[in-house]
């Protein structure tokens, strides 16, 4: 074996420590607040030590700075992605109002948009560290981006089997959908700001803004209060709207347009372990840590 893939097996082991390191955090946390708080509450207590500790592992176990947070103020990717998620989901609002399957029926209250505003952030927040932050860069570096993609993809939505409602369709539309479209967020940016921002926006506009299941989760105090009937197949059943085939279809359709655009910047980077691979690595290290800034 070459200096090239023990560097890249080494990078690989590190990563993989670290993401013990923080899912020791999580579940060690999650025991001890298990049937005492709330889960919006628990997601308070929960993000901030899961990011921590994804912070302090990438500096003291891997040993260098997290690209994927590079300009920790990066307000312009957050929103950039929190602006699509809303649109997103809007758009699919749209569309299934358009076919008569979402229903307006009453205005809502302003009264729950923060805790709803919060509970989104945070549940992003955890689940793109662990998803893109770690798993899908530690694939990325053993397979390369497109298997990367898929086994991140498919890993996402087997996360959300066990939700209320959730059937092999809602798991494989939310695979396709969210999975496929928060990897090529990731991708086209190298960072976690602009996926976190997107998965954040379109879990705020689900549950608070139009008061629909958000995977299977029922939404309270919402700004609008809306209904779906209609075939399985368009109002994605108890699991809500996220699988229906209206979301797979907009979703996939932009992420295959970030794909394209990520693709044509040059961020579609092969497996670490061969020289010639490696080499493209260190080609492209400086647009994946500090050249994003001149994006």
């Amino acid at each position: 074996m070459d200096s090239a893939a023990k560097g890249a097996g080494k990078q690989v082991g590190l990563a993989a420590l670290n993401l013990l390191f923080v899912l020791l955090i999580l579940f060690g946390a999650q025991s001890l607040l298990r049937g005492h708080v709330s889960q919006t509450v628990g997601l308070a207590i929960l993000s901030p030590p899961v990011f921590g500790a994804y912070l302090v592992g990438y500096r003291y176990i891997e040993g260098r700075r997290p690209p994927e947070i590079a300009g920790l103020i990066s307000f312009k990717e957050f929103f950039g992605g929190l602006a699509l998620g809303v649109t997103l989901f809007s758009a699919v609002i749209v569309v299934l109002w358009l076919l008569r399957v979402y229903h307006l029926q009453a205005r809502g209250t302003t009264a729950g948009l923060g805790a709803g505003a919060l509970a989104a952030l945070l549940a992003a927040t955890v689940e793109e560290t662990l998803i893109r932050g770690f798993l899908f860069r530690i694939v990325q570096m053993v397979g390369g981006i497109w298997i990367a993609l898929i086994i991140s993809s498919a890993f996402f939505g087997a996360a959300h089997a066990f939700n209320p409602g959730a059937t092999v369709t809602s798991s494989l539309a939310i695979a396709l959908e969210a999975g496929v479209l928060l990897a090529a967020a990731y991708v086209l940016t190298g960072r976690l700001w602009f996926p976190m921002g997107l998965h954040a926006g379109w879990n705020f506009s689900e549950g608070s803004l139009y008061g629909l299941s958000v995977s299977g989760f029922t939404a309270k105090n919402a700004l609008t209060q809306g209904s779906l009937s209609g075939p399985v197949i368009l109002m994605g059943g108890a699991f809500g709207p996220e699988a229906s085939i209206v979301a797979v279809i907009l979703c996939f359709g932009v992420a295959t347009h970030l794909l394209w655009r990520a693709a044509k910047r040059g961020r579609i980077q092969p497996s670490l372990w061969f020289p010639r691979n490696a080499a493209v690595q260190r080609n492209t290290a400086p647009i994946t840590q500090a050249g994003i800034n001149q994006q």
